[in-house]
């Protein structure tokens, strides 16, 4: 005899069958998917929100340029990133995903979009 997964009610059915109803389907997985601390999701929520406003901007032939306080009057954070590409000139791309910028000078900086991402 087997029993559901989340409240142990004995199962009927398919023979691989592992829980009673979509509801405990459902409540398993959320209880075995929350992140066991706020951090992770809170820097999860950081990056899609970087992410966004990066996106905000409309880009010619793959990129624009934008001001420092322009980025941080959306609610850009300048230390949530997911990569870094240097060149082989020594310029240095932050990226959240696709999305980057390059840091110019008088705090402008130029966004871009990777290609092949």
């Amino acid at each position: 005899m087997k029993t559901c997964l989340e409240c142990n009610e004995e199962l009927r059915g398919r023979i691989d069958k592992k829980f009673c109803s979509d509801y405990c389907r459902n409540a398993y997985n959320n209880k075995l998917n929350k992140d066991s601390k706020n951090l992770i999701r809170n820097i999860n929520n950081r990056l899609r929100k970087n992410y966004r406003v990066l996106d905000s901007y409309e880009l010619k032939e793959g990129k624009t340029r934008t001001t420092k306080s322009q980025l941080t009057n959306k609610g850009f954070h300048f230390e949530y990133i997911t990569g870094i590409y240097t060149t082989k000139k020594g310029s240095t791309y932050y990226f959240v995903y696709d999305l980057g910028y390059l840091p110019l000078d008088n705090d402008y900086y130029m966004i871009v979009k990777r290609d092949g991402a």
